[in-house]
């Protein structure tokens, strides 16, 4: 696995941007979350004027061996089938994407399916779904890497076409459970804290779904390096996810995080590179079952909490909105000495911004 040069967050533009944010024309800390995280961008950018550019999001799909223990309510097929709806503009991340103004990267790493030479499929396919954990590892080093590499491939053409903040979605069947191993392993929560009902498993479907991830961890063959348990356990997209993270980091861009298997991904980012997590936004709480414990085991406060779980990094598209608001607040909302406003409470013994 390549090297990533991760640079901590800019400290000597926090009380600049600080004493910035304080002086709009608003009581301190009137704007919530949005101050929260027009600092953020603003440090991550090393601007006391940031700007959001041509957000991209880029949607990995692959299959994964897993499947065919019958531990999802959807097919194997499914895959290839969300593959050709949102070609056609038909999903649900499609319209929000139109409506928000977000590109999008469909990129298929490993589903397994022959779709040959289609226009908007970006064809990086390194194995035709992975292995069974059940049986050993889901990918080789080599797959591993290469996976890694089609993440930091597509972060890179989005920046070269202007992105500087980048989302991820992920298309593939079964993935929900190496979330919940990823989940378990990474945190040391009980693997049934993880563990959640995917597409719509019901009460005999979660279980045989948990059992079937326990037998997996039971019987794991690999040692115990972070890389061992996250090529063991995961997915060719999400694999690429998290290399596009720690690239999109590396390169300092904002990074706009999806759902529950997209927070895994941070949480396995993170294992590797812990200041990977500095220049993440978590979109939105999602409604699979270990989503909630996993946001609250990273500190995170995600923007929405509208019960979705579809994936294909709709969440983050839905929240995009919210950052941009955030961002426009530092270049677009007067000061008090600007607007001629009186300052209307006393900075030195009001509470500091956090």
């Amino acid at each position: 696995m390549r090297h990533f040069y991760i640079s901590p967050l800019d400290e000597r533009y926090r009380a600049p941007l600080l004493e910035k944010i304080n002086n709009l024309t608003k009581p301190k800390g009137a704007l919530g979350r949005l101050e929260e995280i027009a600092l953020q961008v603003g440090m991550i950018q090393r601007s006391l004027t940031p700007e959001l550019h041509k957000p991209y999001n880029i949607i990995f799909c692959a299959d994964h061996g897993i499947v065919n223990e019958g531990i999802s309510q959807s097919p194997k097929e499914v895959t290839w089938q969300v593959v050709y709806n949102i070609l056609s503009g038909g999903a649900g991340v499609c319209y929000l994407s139109r409506q928000h103004g977000v590109e999008t990267l469909l990129v298929d790493v490993g589903v397994d399916y022959e779709f040959g030479s289609i226009e908007g499929l970006i064809d990086r396919k390194i194995m035709y779904g992975t292995e069974s954990y059940l049986e050993g590892y889901a990918m080789t080093e080599s797959q591993f890497d290469r996976a890694i590499e089609v993440g930091v491939e597509m972060v890179e053409r989005a920046q070269q076409e202007g992105a500087n903040i980048v989302s991820f979605g992920e298309m593939g069947i079964t993935n929900t459970a190496a979330s919940a191993l990823w989940m378990s392993i990474l945190t040391g929560m009980d693997l049934r804290d993880c563990v959640g009902r995917g597409s719509g498993l019901n009460d005999a479907g979660l279980e045989h779904k948990y059992q079937i991830l326990k037998r997996a961890l039971e019987g794991y063959q690999g040692s115990s390096e972070t890389i061992d348990h996250i090529r063991y356990f995961g997915g060719l997209e999400m694999v690429a996810a998290l290399g596009g993270m720690l690239r999109a980091a590396e390169l300092r861009m904002t990074i706009l995080v999806d759902g529950f298997i997209m927070t895994a991904c941070l949480l396995a980012a993170r294992a590797l590179y812990p200041l990977v997590g500095q220049y993440a936004i978590f979109g939105h709480q999602g409604d699979e079952a270990g989503h909630a414990r996993l946001l609250n085991y990273l500190g995170a406060k995600p923007l929405l909490h509208l019960g979705m779980r579809l994936g294909e990094g709709s969440g983050a598209v839905c929240a995009l909105p919210i950052v941009h608001s955030s961002v426009r607040m530092l270049s677009e909302m007067a000061s008090f000495a600007g607007a001629g406003v009186t300052k209307y409470f006393d900075q030195d013994t009001d509470e500091t911004h956090e």
